[in-house]
């Protein structure tokens, strides 16, 4: 049987051309994003090391675990910016590309003579994204960032806890993910408004105002009460019950959203008498006597096992889950027939499994990745096939230190 991914459209991207200068996370989640809906990625790397990511243990066949998951389906041309000659080259590659990405601090790319300025000169179709950590004009605009140190400035940490608990952060870089997220909405839309301009714009986001406007309803309960929201925990600030509750081995998520599914856990819980408990009729009671109703449940659930209460909750037809861990998450059903995982084969190290983007047309996931890149695997095909360079000046370019190739 022929692999159904083989078959894939090229994406609704396909065509796009991105230059790629960012590493490390938050930049190089968008440009793979893109990747997957079809464009095309030159990553550039510095000659010495490449990106910073490469060198994350743990390794598989000397390849880190940390740049296998977010450099896939992209070019790698290692190319020594503290040269004039390496920055004219990425200057031509600027010139023939739809997106420069990059996530310095403001004002590097400037020096490298690489601004967004410079560039637009050479092509006024360029779309320009920057990622920072706090913005050109932040108080914090000069200090370094990553990803805790935005989750720490955007309150999230703050309530990301158990009551009474330290601070924690969130165990996905959320910090960095949502600049990435953000970029790729502005550089979606430039894309679309380019179609009828024949222009290109600067776009600037950074990572702590994308994670400030992830806040959602938390930021709006501060403009109406006046007070920040406190860490609650698995369970949720305004819906009762939601969250974590324990079992006789374990624990289960129940989420309670509407009237409806609160009924359903009731009776599912044995406790119909519950529903018209004046405490617990409707959700501001049941808020306001939290601490009388989680007893009561808890009380009950710590009765039976997981696996009871799992197929209890899905009788009683209530929002509910085991909680795994990442490797069960991967290893569930779900992942499998959703075909979220993929092997690639990669040129020294051999088959390895990478997730999948999620986003489908018409059915159709991302078209077959191709395995993460070998630092400087792709600079020479670069530099002959876009540039017009032959062998002989490449080797040159490889000589003087301006770029890196894979003999």
């Amino acid at each position: 049987m022929s692999d159904p991914q083989e078959n894939t459209p090229a994406g609704p991207l396909a065509g796009v051309k991105v230059l790629d200068f960012s590493r490390i996370l938050s930049g190089p989640y968008a440009s793979m994003v893109l990747a997957d809906l079809g464009a095309e990625i030159i990553k550039v790397e510095p000659i010495e090391s490449g990106d910073e990511t490469r060198n994350f243990p743990p390794f598989q066949g000397g390849l880190s675990h940390y740049y296998i998951a977010l450099n896939r389906s992209k070019k790698s041309v290692s190319l020594n910016l503290k040269t004039p000659e390496g920055v004219q080259i990425a200057k031509d590659l600027a010139q023939q590309s739809d997106i420069v990405l990059e996530n310095f601090r403001p004002g590097v790319m400037d020096r490298l003579g690489l601004g967004y300025d410079t560039l637009r000169a050479l092509n006024e179709r360029l779309i320009y994204c920057s990622i920072t950590g706090f913005g050109t004009n932040s108080p914090h605009g000069d200090k370094p960032a990553f990803d805790i140190v935005a989750q720490a400035l955007s309150g999230v940490m703050s309530v990301n806890r158990e009551p009474g608990q330290p601070p924690n952060k969130l165990g996905l870089p959320l910090g960095d993910m949502a600049g990435s997220i953000f970029s790729v909405f502005g550089l979606l839309a430039a894309l679309f408004e380019r179609n009828s301009t024949g222009r290109g714009k600067h776009i600037e986001v950074a990572m702590l105002d994308s994670l400030i406007a992830m806040q959602g309803y938390l930021s709006q309960i501060y403009f109406v009460t006046g007070q920040s929201p406190q860490p609650v925990g698995t369970q949720h600030p305004s819906i009762v019950p939601y969250g974590s509750f324990p079992t006789s081995d374990d624990h289960v998520i129940v989420a309670c959203l509407t009237e409806r599914f609160w009924h359903n856990f009731a009776r599912c819980l044995d406790r119909e008498d519950l529903i018209k408990d004046p405490r617990f009729a409707l959700y501001a009671e049941r808020l306001a006597n939290r601490a009388a109703l989680e007893p009561i449940i808890h009380a009950r659930m710590t009765q039976d096992s997981t696996a009871y209460w799992l197929e209890r909750l899905e009788q009683f037809d209530v929002p509910s889950a085991p909680i795994l861990s990442i490797g069960e998450a991967l290893e569930q059903d779900h992942v499998a027939q959703q075909g979220l995982i993929e092997t690639v084969t990669h040129p020294q190290i051999g088959e390895m499994k990478l997730v999948r983007g999620p986003i489908r047309f018409d059915g159709v996931g991302p078209a077959k990745a191709t395995a993460p890149s070998l630092l400087g695997e792709n600079t020479a095909d670069v530099l002959m096939h876009k540039l017009g360079f032959d062998p002989d000046a490449v080797d040159r370019f490889v000589t003087k230190g301006i770029v890196k190739t894979i003999p």
